[in-house]
């Protein structure tokens, strides 16, 4: 896996405010969040015990990486952590891993950051945390009162990627197509993934431009400013 280590600041990916189109710019929430999925970084794992990587305010999982190693990542960095379970994430309890927040079918809010969790992969064995694309939309359809209570999302955590935008055509690893219709009508800034094994040059190669929302594969590790 080629590895470009550095921080992505996400807003300065959007083109300014253009008075005359009237396009949104995302809030500016002045946090650096560590986010992590799939497989460790051992260049990641050598800063957090070398105590090298600096301070985060939030750590986020997007999937299939041990419980264990959330937790030591929690307890290094002494930052909260927020988890979506991926498919390959069957040991997984209440308690494990621990002083970790699953946010799976939930709206959490970190600062002024509106976060909404959604777990899994599609349905392609039955096996664990896996959901056809109607059992999605309609676990996105009954959350609807808690986006409008809480206010515009602003950054969406999957393990899975949205259907055409990084993903690929084998079963396991399409996308979901109500992940598209959610980035339509939610109109987040940011969508966060994991799931997609990829080779990557530059931090910038990780994100994909959709409507409004920049499309982020975190596999491995990416350090971002929001």
């Amino acid at each position: 896996m080629k590895k470009y280590i550095g921080t992505i600041i996400l807003g300065q990916h959007y083109n300014k405010v253009d008075m005359n189109k009237k396009k949104r710019v995302p809030q500016q929430h002045q946090l650096k969040i560590l986010t992590v999925s799939d497989f460790i970084e051992k260049e990641l794992t050598r800063q957090v015990e070398d105590k090298a990587l600096g301070p985060v305010d939030l750590i986020i999982s997007c999937g299939d990486l041990a419980p264990e190693y959330l937790s030591f990542l929690r307890d290094r960095l002494d930052a909260p952590l927020y988890y979506v379970k991926g498919n390959h994430d069957i040991r997984y309890t209440s308690e494990n891993p621990v002083g970790c927040d699953n946010i799976h079918g939930r709206v959490v809010r970190f600062g002024s950051l509106n976060i909404l969790g959604l777990e899994g992969s599609i349905w392609y064995n039955g096996g664990a945390n896996q959901y056809t694309d109607e059992m999605m939309g309609k676990i996105i359809f009954w959350m609807w009162f808690s986006f409008w209570r809480k206010g515009p999302i602003h950054m969406v955590v999957t393990h899975a990627p949205p259907r055409h935008i990084h993903d690929k055509e084998d079963r396991c690893h399409m996308g979901f197509e109500s992940f598209n219709a959610l980035i339509k009508k939610q109109n987040p800034d940011y969508f966060v993934h994991g799931h997609i094994h990829q080779d990557f040059e530059t931090q910038k190669d990780r994100i994909t431009k959709f409507h409004r929302t920049q499309v982020i594969n975190t596999c491995g590790y990416t350090l971002i400013e929001v």
